[in-house]
């Protein structure tokens, strides 16, 4: 099997595939991204549709790259271990430590499995509550609801991180990393066409980052 086999039945999931929000015009949406993502041009695939609400669009695309990471994450599981990263860290110099500011406040040092754990459980929560994701169509998003969406895609954006500095020899390997690089390609595309992360954010990987979209 790919290790990122996509279509596979029996792919690995760190936990099960979340669907478009149904009750809006998340389904519509979710076909008009899986029909321009056909199309190859990734920079094309991210510009919000004309006519389509801003928001609805940053919804649906949060739970695709949910799925994503979700899907990328897991096929590697085996070898993200608290033995092989006791740190959720990105090379030498960046290392994440874990706050939801509910449940934990001040920031912890967990391994880079237990961070994402942690993560994916906290993104989860925030994509099931209905005041901040609403599902029933002409109900309103919340005021701060780019600010949620900023923090999931910072956050995502550490778990690729951590995957390109420890576990990217491993990829190669496997001769999967021509997947990962279209996956990050598309998420970066998409975080820089609506600014949803700091720049200082992405410095762990900022040279990978300026590639791709100076090319693009």
């Amino acid at each position: 099997m790919s290790l990122f086999g996509l279509g596979s039945k029996n792919q690995k999931t760190f936990r099960p595939k979340k669907n478009a929000p149904s009750g809006n015009k998340g389904v519509q949406l979710k076909k008009h991204i899986d029909a321009t993502l056909g199309s190859g041009n990734l920079r094309d695939a991210v510009r919000l549709p004309p006519g389509e609400d801003l928001n609805e669009w940053l919804a649906v695309n949060t739970v695709d790259f949910f799925n994503q990471v979700n899907i990328l994450y897991g096929t590697l599981m085996e070898f993200c271990t608290p033995a092989t990263c006791p740190t959720m860290s990105a090379g030498p110099k960046f290392e994440y430590r874990w706050a939801d500011g509910v449940q934990i406040k001040k920031p912890i040092e967990v391994s880079a499995p237990k961070y994402v754990e942690y993560l994916m459980d906290w993104i989860e929560a925030q994509l099931d509550d209905e005041s901040i994701f609403p599902q029933k169509l002409g109900t309103p998003f919340p005021q701060n609801f780019k600010e949620v969406v900023k923090t999931i895609f910072k956050r995502l954006f550490r778990v690729y991180a951590h995957i390109y500095h420890s576990h990217f020899q491993k990829i190669v390997s496997l001769k999967e990393e021509a997947h990962l690089n279209t996956c990050f390609k598309h998420f970066t595309l998409f975080t820089w066409e609506f600014k949803l992360i700091d720049k200082a954010e992405l410095a762990p990987l900022i040279d990978l980052i300026e590639s791709i979209v100076s090319v693009c």
